[in-house]
Parts: structure tokens; sequence; C-alpha cells
């Protein structure tokens, strides 16, 4: 069964005080199996937003003992800030990862909602997904009039806490209210403005949330509000849909900025928001000079960012992530108030850098430490990985090729081809990177089988069991590396058929790497076979790798024959 991963996000009403913060940090971390993967304290907003991930149960129980540690620290009724909140732990939200739905996030949001409201006597309201109704899903409709409006609100017909006190009492005026929610990945970003006015920074952040601005009858700013048959007021819709935001002055940086939740990035990107809100601010004469990303946010919002802003320049997406995320600081301004560290802002490098710390992975070797592991006396890395190796360098060759033409002097009408071939030839160089370390792990597995105990029958099985189990998936890695091989060919085919002339010989050695990976790879499907039970398997995994290296022999012969021609 695949995991179920789930992020909880608390928002805390206390951003200045690092010492209360680390006490409620502490408290998420007793909870063995959570990720606490980021803390962003609040500047003037006197906020602090924490993310941890893990499996839904350890999550609900380390965002609630932060609750209730935030609970005994902070003092609502001392408290001040520039963001809307009602509570000391403002929000909570679950938002499903992997593994998981919607649905059954919501039951978690729920049972956590209802735990808080009775164990810690916290007026409680579930919004978003978790919502008991239409009313309550926006979590501004269950916020409004803030922590000053609570003593009104909680004994309310129509806005009483869904669980917890319904009064505001010692207690529950210390601590306020809580919103848990579930919700999908919000991004919390802030666009800097070359200006002081939170006056004109809400008009900007007016024109481009969804929500837009209230209709007034003459003058937009002081005429009267136009109201619809219930006596509500009109609204004029702003640009951006899936987007909330408001206009604030930072006294730290001395700057005023957009504030924006994106609550569907798959709707408005981070990248178009960014655009939109320097259009609207350019019609009210004001520069944007950067921007600011709250928490984290996942990979692929940075590439797409990247992606986005290459087009724009007219130039090949093609390149690393590394580059992509680069171009997307740099386009952004992300790193205008303070340095943006991807590895602390990005959730899948948080995971993958908690979880390799006491793991050494090949592919993060030096090219001579690489070789020298190669050549000493363990076993692996060995010729699967090796041979993962080559096709991915064989793709990287072809991405080159087709780079160095799209960015050839009087080739420009044709960016956009050799675009898309470099971006076929790295998800190829990507996938085979991830097959050099996943190679030796099936071996591994292979090992560790083998050592299982043997001593009765019953060990005995499932030694078996677990062997052929084991032997099985190192029969499909290599496979899975022989048919990448196969496949990135059409790349180098592709660059020396029409790409830059003068980087024709690099196609060829890239057709020539990758063939060895095909044939390479091959070698290990067929000894892995052997071992196998299941000879059916085996037999139609070796004659679908016989078809693709007689292919891959074939492919070789006619791009080298290009190459030649050409030379």
């Amino acid at each position: 069964m695949k995991k179920q991963l789930i992020e909880c996000v608390p928002n805390f009403s206390e951003g200045n005080d690092m010492h209360i913060i680390n006490q409620i940090t502490d408290a998420m971390k007793t909870v063995e199996g959570v990720s606490v993967i980021d803390v962003d304290p609040g500047k003037a907003t006197n906020r602090t937003v924490v993310t941890m991930v893990g499996e839904p149960e350890p999550v609900c129980e380390a965002a609630f003992r932060a609750v209730k540690k935030a609970a005994e620290l902070i003092d609502m009724t001392k408290h001040k800030g520039a963001h809307p909140r009602f509570g000391a732990t403002d929000v909570c939200p679950l938002v499903p990862v992997s593994g998981i739905t919607m649905e059954e996030t919501v039951v978690y949001a729920r049972k956590l909602a209802q735990r808080i409201g009775e164990e810690l006597h916290i007026p409680v309201y579930c919004y978003e997904s978790a919502a008991f109704a239409p009313e309550r899903k926006n979590l501004a409709n269950c916020r409004a009039g803030e922590y000053e409006a609570l003593g009104e609100r909680l004994g309310s017909e129509q806005w009483h806490p869904d669980f917890g006190p319904r009064e505001l009492n010692e207690w529950t005026a210390k601590t306020g209210a809580t919103a848990v929610g579930a919700r999908n990945f919000l991004v919390a970003y802030n666009v800097n403005l070359n200006t002081t006015s939170t006056r004109r920074a809400n008009a900007i952040a007016f024109d481009v949330r969804e929500r837009g601005r209230v209709k007034r009858e003459g003058n937009p700013v002081t005429g009267k509000k136009v109201l619809d048959e219930n006596g509500q007021p009109v609204m004029i819709p702003g640009t951006l849909k899936s987007v909330k935001a408001i206009g604030w002055f930072i006294e730290e940086y001395g700057i005023a900025q957009i504030s924006m939740n994106l609550t569907d990035i798959s709707v408005t990107s981070m990248h178009e928001a960014f655009d939109e809100v320097c259009r609207k601010a350019a019609n009210r004469g004001i520069r944007v000079t950067g921007s600011e990303l709250v928490g984290v946010l996942p990979l692929q919002a940075m590439l797409d960012a990247g992606r986005y802003f290459l087009r724009k320049q007219q130039r090949s997406t093609g390149v690393s992530d590394k580059e992509l995320i680069k171009i997307a600081v740099k386009s952004l301004g992300l790193d205008e108030l303070y340095p943006f560290d991807p590895h602390k802002k990005i959730i899948e490098y948080i995971l993958e850098d908690e979880g390799a710390k006491d793991k050494k992975k090949l592919v993060d070797m030096a090219l001579t430490d690489f070789a020298d592991e190669t050549a000493s006396e363990s076993p692996a890395p060995g010729g699967g990985s090796i041979s993962a190796y080559m096709g991915a360098l064989g793709a990287a060759l072809g991405s080159m090729v087709a780079n160095l033409s799209s960015h050839k002097r009087g080739w420009d009408e044709r960016w956009e081809e050799f675009s898309d071939w470099a971006e076929k030839g790295k998800a190829y160089q990507t996938e085979l990177i991830k097959l050099v370390d996943e190679d030796t792990n099936a071996f591994n597995r292979i090992m560790d089988a083998f050592g299982l105990p043997k001593k009765t029958e019953a060990e005995k099985a499932a030694r078996q069991q677990a062997v052929q189990e084991a032997t099985r998936y190192a029969t499909e890695v290599p496979f899975k590396t022989l048919r990448l091989c196969y496949e990135c060919m059409s790349v180098a085919k592709a660059m020396a058929e029409t790409g830059n002339p003068n980087s024709v010989t690099d196609a060829g050695v890239g057709a020539l790497a990758a063939r060895a990976g095909v044939m390479g790879a091959f070698l290990n499907v067929k000894i892995n076979a052997a071992g196998l039970d299941d000879k059916a398997f085996a037999a139609d995994i070796i004659r679908q790798g016989e078809e693709i290296v007689e292919k891959a022999n074939r492919l070789e012969a006619e791009i080298l024959q290009i190459v030649n021609s050409k030379i």
C-alpha cells in the first residue's frame, strides 16, 4: 500500500518571539514520523507559519501538541499584528500530499478539530473542504471581524464554532479561536513594491484578487456602495482566479507589499500572479522590485516559473532543474529581501535532504569518487548503475546539441523546435540518473533477502519469497534502463539530422553512450532473470529485451552514418 502523506501548515499568532516558536516546534518534533520542514517567522505581521509533513496520524498528533503549546504560551489579549488573525493558533490546514484523497484528509481534519475543541477547550471552526456549511468554506468568513469580534460571534446562532466553547471567557479570550481545514496546496506569496503606501498597495491587491473590490456609484473610492437585492455589496471581480490578496507595509524593509494566498496554483501560478501584479502596479505608476515566498512550495511551481521566463526570452527550456530554479529566482526577485535557498523552500528538496542524512547516494559523488567507488572491491555500483549513467550521459549530449542549436545565431525562429528536443533529452536524463542508485538499491535488496534467517520451514519459505521478489525487481530495473537508453537515442538522431552541424559529433557520441547503456543493461536483465522461478516472466522480459537491443543496434548505425556524412 502506498504511504499516505499529508502536510500540516499551522499559523501561530506570534512571529517576533523565537523562544515561543521554538517551544511550539519542539512540541511537534516529539512525535515520531513527523518532519518539520519549514519555520517562517512573520516580520511586521507578527505571525509564524510552520510546515510539517508525515503520515496522517502522527501529523495530527503533532498538530494537536502544537496547538496545546501555543495556547499555553500565547496570550491573544496582548497580541497585535498586520495579518488577519483570531487565535493563538490561527489556522491549521491539512493538505493531501500523496497516497491520500481530499475526502480522507477531511476526516482527519474534522477529528483534529473535535479533539482541539473538546480536550483543549478552544473554539474551532472547520473551513475549506472540511467545512460543515457552504458559508464556512471561506476562511475569511469564519475569521470575519478577527479576534476583536470573537465575543459577539462565539455565541451567535450563525457563527458559533463547530467545536469547543461558545463563549468568550478568561481562557478563550487568551487562546482565541482556531480554524482547522482541509485544502489544496496553498502558496503564500508576497510581491514587493517601490512604495510605502499601504493604500496604493491595497488598490493593486483589489485589482488582482478574485474577490475584487466593492462597486460604488460615482467615485470608485468614496462613492456610495452598490448593493444587490439582498442588501449585500456588489463586487467587481479582480483578474486572478483562486487568489486572495491584501496590501500592507513592512516596516523592517521599508516597503509595501501585495500579500497573496495562491489557493490553487494549477489555476493561477506564482509567475502568472507576479506578472499580473507587475502590470497592475505599472498602471498606477508603481514598480515591482521583487517578491517573497512565505513557507514552502512544490518543486514543479519553481520549474514552471523558470520555463515561463525562458520562453518569454525565446530560450530553450531543456536545461537542468538547478538552472530553471536560478532563472525563476532572478526573474521573480525572490532573493531581494534575503537569500532564497531552494533546499529550505522547495518541499521535495527538504524531504530528500531529510531522508538522505545518513545515506550515501552515488549520483551525489564527484566523478573521481564515483569511479573509485566503482573500482573498489564492493560489488556495487556495478554494470547496471554504469549502464544507467552511460544512458544519462547520452541523453545529456543530445540535450546539449539541442540547446546549442536553439541558441545558434541566425536560427532564432527555430528556438522552440530545439527547446522541445532539449526537454525530451532532459526528461530521459533525469529518469536514468535515478536508475543509477536504484540499480544498486535493487542489488542490495537481493543481498538483504539472502541474509534472512532460514532455520525453520516458515523462515525458509519467507526467505525464498523475499529472494524471488528482490530478484524480479532487480530484473525490472535494468529492463527500464535499457528501454530508456534506447528511447533517448531518438534525441541524438534528431540532433544529428537537424541540429547545429558544428556539434554533430556530440550527437554521435551521445548515441554511442546510449547504445552502450542498452547493451549493458540487457546483460543485467539476463543474469538476474536466470534466477527467477517464474520462467514465463523471465522468457518474456528476455524476448522484449532482445527486440530493443536489435532496434538500438540499427538506430546506432543510422545515426553514425548521418554523423560521418557531415564530418
